[in-house]
């Protein structure tokens, strides 16, 4: 058992300080209000494992416990927040779990209340008491479920802890006590990270999550942190499916379905936020959203995702899903009509290409053209040479034909045929 905090705290009051309320109670016909100035509280801590169990008591008399309805207000914050959580409880006691908080500053005031009315009698004055825990040197502790069956937790390591310290988890759910499967690991191979997967939950069950911080050098120093999960609360779901969108009556018209889930899947449970090209996030509780689209651009596309808010308070969104496009009819028609013709394209070239090398047209195409032999470059030269020396030739004849007579023609014309055998022959 841990040590035990007393402290007493004796109300004393002045008599100017109290002259206003004398004359409430007097007129009232209440009790002396010297009942008041001997009311206090005690209060003290004591340590169970991760649970710190706070306790009060007070010097009311067993008359005045008959007499009176006794409630209790207590106030309590922990070290480095500022959120004050406050209680109204009819016990003397309270079970704070620590979780990752080194210590918390607490107070109480017993008040009385008259049964038939429920009006205040009187009440004592706030009873303080600090308590300090052993140092915390993890922080940003972070838990998430997802897939269903895989189980994740992250977290840092504060920046005063010692050096030669390791960091090792494990969970208890349904009775049973699972340790980390996996460990992530840092640059300084420290532990920051636990990854499981496999495991089964049961929505209505907490999961207690075990942190045990270990001394390397020195096994005998362990400290223990303990937090406490519900698993629907850090479920990470996983994007809606199904899902599916039309242009409908000059609107778009959007229906999916809820993803798997650990916990309840009715209806109810889920809330959607719908996601379209240009407009705002819209909140949604239906599996259907409809939106008035007169004009729809050429390409918009909509996307969904779900968390659990209705049936348990769950702040995890799932990721968006795929976004689903969406085209008025002529733009369809024409994207259509696009994509048939470019396949047409690609498979009339493909046969092309095909057909060029099986019968190696291509070759054919870049065959280059032989240069002329020397044979044929003399028989081209010698043939220029003779059509000049006929040009010659039929000039001188033509000149001497005009002299000639008819008659002597038919004469003239036959050794002009021989010249041009003669020369076919030696050609």
């Amino acid at each position: 058992m841990a040590r035990v905090t007393v402290i007493h705290v004796l109300l004393i009051l002045s008599f100017f300080q109290h002259k206003k309320l004398f004359s409430t109670v007097l007129a009232s016909g209440k009790e002396y209000i010297k009942d008041a100035l001997r009311l206090h509280n005690v209060m003290w801590a004591t340590k169970d494992d991760s649970r710190v169990i706070l306790s009060w008591n007070n010097n009311l008399t067993k008359e005045e416990t008959k007499k009176y309805t006794v409630k209790y207000i207590l106030s309590y914050k922990f070290f480095n927040t500022t959120k004050e959580r406050k209680e109204r409880l009819q016990e003397k006691e309270k079970i704070i779990h620590l979780q990752l908080h080194s210590g918390f500053n607490a107070k109480v005031k017993t008040q009385l209340f008259a049964k038939e009315t429920e009006d205040i009698i009187k009440e004592s004055d706030w009873t303080e008491l600090t308590y300090k825990a052993p140092p915390v040197y993890i922080q940003n502790l972070s838990c998430i479920i997802y897939n269903i069956s895989f189980f994740n937790c992250t977290w840092h390591i504060k920046a005063e802890a010692p050096e030669d310290i390791q960091i090792f988890t494990s969970y208890r759910h349904v009775g049973k006590v699972f340790a980390c499967q996996q460990y992530i690991k840092n640059a300084r191979k420290k532990n920051i990270g636990c990854y499981m997967k496999e495991i089964h939950f049961q929505p209505s069950r907490k999961i207690n999550l075990n942190i045990t911080v270990r001394n390397l050098r020195n096994s005998s120093r362990v400290l223990s942190y303990f937090k406490a999960f519900t698993p629907q609360k850090i479920e990470k779901l996983n994007p809606p499916i199904n899902v599916s969108v039309s242009l409908e009556n000059k609107s778009i018209k959007i229906h999916w379905k809820p993803p798997p889930t650990i916990g309840s899947a009715r209806k109810k449970c889920f809330l959607y936020q719908v996601k379209i090209t240009d407009h705002k996030i819209a909140n949604v509780t239906a599996e259907n959203y409809k939106y008035p689209f007169h004009k729809p651009a050429k390409r918009c596309a909509a996307q969904v995702r779900v968390k659990k808010q209705i049936c348990i308070a769950n702040k995890i969104w799932s990721e968006w899903s795929e976004p689903v496009f969406i085209h008025d009819e002529k733009t369809v028609d024409i994207l259509l009509l696009s994509l048939t013709l470019f396949c047409s394209l690609v498979f009339l070239g493909g046969l092309l290409i095909y057909a060029c090398r099986r019968y190696r047209c291509l070759e054919v195409l870049t065959t280059p053209v032989p240069h002329p032999s020397n044979n044929i470059k003399t028989w081209l030269a010698d043939e220029t040479h003779h059509q000049q020396h006929m040009s010659m030739q039929m000039e001188m004849n033509s000149e001497v034909t005009l002299g000639t007579p008819e008659e002597n023609r038919d004469e003239n014309i036959r050794p002009q045929k021989c010249l041009k055998e003669f020369m076919l022959e030696d050609l």
